[in-house]
């Protein structure tokens, strides 16, 4: 059976907290899917761990997810680039634009697509090196957020990163199964400690 990619994009972000994940939860991610839908006439399938079902090995899961995928959205903060999970991702996706000759001057497009979710002043050289979207104005995790003025403005530019999105997935390579896929080192197991009597 030929592979094939499964996700359109895969959303990449810091998993620790609550401010972030709640984010990407309650607004980037429906309304990303929702929009897409509409600007593509085919499924769209967005991967965001936070779907996947219950019993999974989580890291397997994503390393065949990321592989699999087209477009790797990177959810931007400083602590993004402190997490090795993400950094596994974000580089994964750059070591596959280096294969496919995506990161010569020549190209206007890459594989990754980062939003800033706060604070860019802190980002690594190599994330500055790319056209940064700015969505601090709306990183509000809060459901409620929905039912404000600014979330109108939120709407629209989710809109507008889709319509990029859609260019940039005519783009893609054709899948090959040598897509480079970093993971972080399992660390030690650790020891359970007894009980005190």
């Amino acid at each position: 059976m030929t592979r094939v990619y499964e996700y359109d994009v895969f959303i990449s972000y810091q998993r620790e907290g609550n401010l972030i994940p709640a984010w990407v939860r309650t607004h980037l991610y429906p309304r990303l899917l929702e929009v897409l839908h509409d600007n593509l006439d085919r499924d769209v399938k967005v991967f965001f761990d936070e779907k996947l079902p219950g019993g999974v090995k989580v890291p397997s899961a994503l390393r065949s997810a990321l592989q699999r995928t087209r477009v790797l959205l990177a959810v931007c903060s400083p602590r993004y680039f402190l997490n090795e999970w993400c950094l596994a991702e974000w580089h994964s996706m750059a070591r596959r634009e280096e294969m496919v000759g995506m990161t010569s001057s020549e190209q206007s497009h890459g594989l990754i697509y980062p939003v800033i979710f706060c604070d860019s002043e802190n980002f690594p050289n190599y994330a500055h090196e790319r056209r940064l979207q700015d969505l601090k104005t709306w990183n509000l995790p809060y459901p409620q957020f929905q039912d404000t003025v600014e979330y109108l403005g939120f709407h629209r530019e989710v809109q507008r990163i889709a319509e990029e999105l859609v260019d940039l997935l005519e783009r893609v390579p054709e899948w090959r199964p040598d897509w480079p896929v970093d993971t972080p080192e399992p660390g030690p197991p650790t020891t359970p400690k007894l009980p005190r009597f």
